[in-house]
């Protein structure tokens, strides 16, 4: 909308100052008409000068300020991706394989540290604990053979031979038995709750950490090997921010820098990040070093693996600065309008008719004042832009720039407007 109004006014002035260019005394308007289509194709591509009137400038509410002196923070914007680090990620899994029985979590539920996130079964724990109450029945059968031949052999009624095969008969016994018992404790099983009647043939996977379920690579019904990931687990809390900056930009970079920066799906809402380590070395062969940034503040909507546009800054420094609104963008390149002595290359040659045209309407005109009808010059200077900072933004003149030049901060886009319109032919 808001360009559509500036292409109206821009219209409207085109076609005021050109029905006041139009009027030429009697008799010579073929003459003049056919010099000027000349004049206008000779300079269309050359002149940099506008010249409007007060009434024109007061009429489109045209600006005029100063250029200044600025303290702005000098930025670098760099691409990038959150990460979270492999030691606050976690795969969850069992030590045993077998069938998901259930799983009583989704993707995006956060999960505490030894919760249950899922369930499998297989006839093969039955049959580990099955073998362990077996040990535990020949453990005291054994118990009960070797302190039968230790009586033997203190009478010297028994072989020494047998003596020592008890003995080691409940040696491998109880071996195999603390073997059982760590099993069935990996299984999340008490071994002294392991009974006749209480023989569990589902295991339970519990959440090794604080976090979100980030990935699910199981379903309920579904095989798992051993060792197999069931679910991933993500800690968003230590979220980093990983930048990619260039070799050139890089001695800018120091710890402690303060980062704002957007993700790409959502480029309106702004998040914050402080820089605390510089990457040691080139990512593969873009010649390009990580920054790595912690982030601060609110984590809302951030998740692993999302890309960002960040700006880093820098040092504030004293840059010689324009009101946003003075810069005009025209074909990829940026224009200011200065007010200049200087005048168009057509102007001397039509001063004395202007001057006539001015006499010969004088009563016609009777309500304008000398000042009104009086032409101000601006001049067209190209600018490279730099940093934008409270409505500011800093400005390199590619060619000459006065220190005191009269800039007009408002109202750049009816000049450059006027001078595409004439060519730089002023009326």
């Amino acid at each position: 909308m808001k360009i559509k109004q500036h292409i109206f006014l821009a219209l409207s002035l085109l076609f005021v100052l050109a029905s006041c260019g139009q009027k030429h005394a009697p008799g010579d308007g073929h003459t003049h008409g056919e010099q000027t289509e000349k004049q206008e194709e000779g300079h269309a591509e050359t002149s940099t000068i506008a010249s409007l009137t007060a009434a024109q400038i007061a009429a489109v509410d045209i600006k005029i300020g100063q250029i200044e002196q600025k303290s702005l923070t000098n930025v670098l914007k760099a691409n990038g991706v959150l990460r979270v680090p492999n030691n606050n990620k976690a795969n969850a899994s069992s030590l045993y394989g077998g069938v998901i029985k259930t799983m009583p979590v989704q993707l995006g539920d956060r999960v505490r540290k030894g919760q249950v996130i899922a369930t499998i079964s297989n006839p093969q724990f039955i049959q580990v604990q099955e073998e362990y109450l077996t040990i535990v029945g020949q453990i005291v059968l054994a118990d009960q053979e070797l302190q039968r031949q230790q009586e033997l052999n203190a009478g010297n009624a028994g072989a020494r031979k047998n003596l020592q095969t008890a003995n080691a008969t409940l040696n491998t016994l109880r071996t195999r038995q603390a073997s059982l018992q760590q099993q069935i404790r990996l299984m999340g099983i008490d071994p002294a709750s392991v009974s006749n009647g209480n023989m569990r043939s589902s295991l339970v996977i519990t959440s090794p950490m604080n976090g979100v379920i980030s990935n699910v690579f199981a379903k309920i019904g579904s095989y798992v090997d051993v060792s197999s990931p069931v679910l991933e687990i993500v800690d968003n809390s230590l979220l980093h921010l990983d930048l990619q900056v260039f070799e050139k930009d890089l001695a800018q970079i120091k710890v402690g820098q303060l980062v704002d920066f957007t993700v790409t799906n959502n480029p309106t809402k702004h998040f914050s990040a402080k820089v605390f380590s510089i990457g040691a070395s080139f990512e593969d062969d873009s010649k390009s070093v990580a920054i790595h940034c912690m982030v601060v503040g609110n984590k809302e909507g951030l998740i692993d693996g999302m890309n960002t546009v960040g700006t880093i800054s820098l040092d504030h420094a004293l840059v010689t600065a324009v009101p946003n609104d003075a810069i005009v963008e025209a074909d990829g390149k940026f224009y200011i309008f200065v007010q200049t002595d200087k005048e168009g290359e057509e102007h001397h040659d039509e001063i004395g008719h202007e001057h006539a045209e001015g006499e010969e309407h004088a009563h016609a005109h009777n309500g304008n004042t000398e000042a009104e009808n009086k032409n101000i010059n601006f001049e067209r200077i190209e600018v490279a832009k730099g940093v934008s900072e409270m409505g500011y933004t800093a400005i390199t003149a590619v060619g000459d720039l006065p220190a005191d030049a009269k800039v007009v901060v408002k109202g750049g886009f009816f000049i450059h407007a006027k001078l595409n319109n004439t060519g730089g032919h002023q009326h």
